[in-house]
């Protein structure tokens, strides 16, 4: 199937459609209760898609729990409960992130009844079924948890990250089997490169009749202009029913220093977007204190000031000088690492099935 062909039919019929009976969607009942909120805090709360849950529309951000040298576990265990005292109920990690440190610190954080207040999200790079196994062992103890709520597919970077993850031996399997266990709820995948391998992903997805929970991608000022998933990426997850996730609302920093925008407005164009969830790194009580403030003064903007504020960043944004994640290396830590990803092409993954490559070929 032409990808164009794919764009236009396969989504708006349902990604899910056709399903094989090896990607069964079955599992996917809950075994942990609602998430438990406050009543007013002043926190916008938003649909996963069409899972059926309700979180915050502010997530924490996992990585920076540990990005600062002088931070310690304390520190981190205090600003994650206030987060969630506060209203955040949507908490972000990955199993790579600080060599681990990440997890530990929002493990421990999530002790004492915080963890039944939240909805855990973390990803693996993994992209063979033994390695996926191996790592999400690794991030359910480093989180002091018997189930993840949502696990995403880390770092889909590549144009041949879909094929591996549902080759015969790809981690797709081994998700679906620790969702068929209990042990994780919900199933996505996230990349920050180009929107085209994003849709590459849901194609070969649909072509094997699995439908993603979630999908996470940049959505800020910049990426509107430039290789833009939010423009392409977007339309094509809502018709799926998957809950859209967005990121790099700040790019770590760099859109800020193209003094176009204030974090607060940048935060409420992410807001603004047809999104569940905008996370957001905080790795400070004064950064929490600017994205609550976000929260609660939040209006969705309207044509009018969506235009006049792409218009402010849009010289800036046109070669996606302020958006290095989709243009060099530096934030791709599983090409620094292949070794994450659990072998490499050609040695332990096997192809698809010939009946696959064949829809691909027409």
């Amino acid at each position: 199937m032409e990808r164009r062909d794919f764009l236009k039919s396969a989504t708006a019929a349902g990604v899910a459609a056709a399903a094989q009976p090896a990607l069964s969607q079955a599992g996917q009942t809950s075994k942990r209760s609602p998430v438990k909120r406050p009543e007013e805090s002043g926190m916008i709360y938003r649909e996963l898609g069409t899972t059926g849950e309700r979180v915050s529309a502010i997530g924490m951000g996992g990585y920076h729990l540990a990005k600062d040298p002088a931070s310690t576990q304390q520190d981190a265990v205090k600003l994650v409960r206030t987060a969630v005292d506060r209203g955040i109920t949507f908490m972000d990690n990955c199993w790579d992130y600080n060599d681990g440190i990440s997890e530990v610190r929002m493990g421990q954080a999530l002790k004492d009844g915080y963890r039944e207040k939240v909805f855990l999200m973390t990803k693996l790079d993994a992209r063979t079924s033994k390695e996926y196994d191996k790592q999400l062992e690794q991030s359910m103890g480093r989180l002091n948890t018997d189930v993840i709520d949502l696990v995403q597919f880390h770092e889909i970077l590549r144009f041949e990250d879909p094929d591996r993850i549902f080759a015969d031996n790809g981690a797709i399997h081994a998700a679906m089997a620790a969702r068929q266990a209990g042990k994780i709820r919900y199933i996505g995948f996230t990349g920050h490169k180009d929107p085209q391998i994003h849709l590459r992903m849901f194609e070969v997805a649909a072509e094997h009749g699995f439908k993603f929970d979630t999908v996470q991608m940049p959505v800020n000022a910049m990426d509107a202009h430039f290789r833009s998933f939010a423009k392409n990426v977007i339309p094509v997850a809502q018709k799926a029913g998957t809950g859209v996730l967005a990121m790099k609302t700040f790019g770590d920093g760099y859109i800020l220093r193209s003094k176009t925008i204030d974090p607060i407005e940048a935060l409420h164009y992410g807001l603004s977007q047809p999104v569940s969830v905008v996370i957001t790194g905080m790795e400070k009580p004064e950064i929490l204190d600017q994205a609550l403030q976000a929260a609660s003064t939040f209006k969705p903007f309207t044509p009018e000031q969506t235009v006049a504020f792409l218009t402010k960043t849009k010289d800036a944004a046109m070669t996606g000088k302020f958006e290095p994640f989709k243009t060099s290396s530096i934030f791709d830590g599983t090409a620094n690492n292949p070794k994450w990803l659990g072998g490499t092409s050609g040695t332990d993954v096997e192809p698809s099935s010939p009946k696959t490559e064949e829809k691909r070929v027409g």
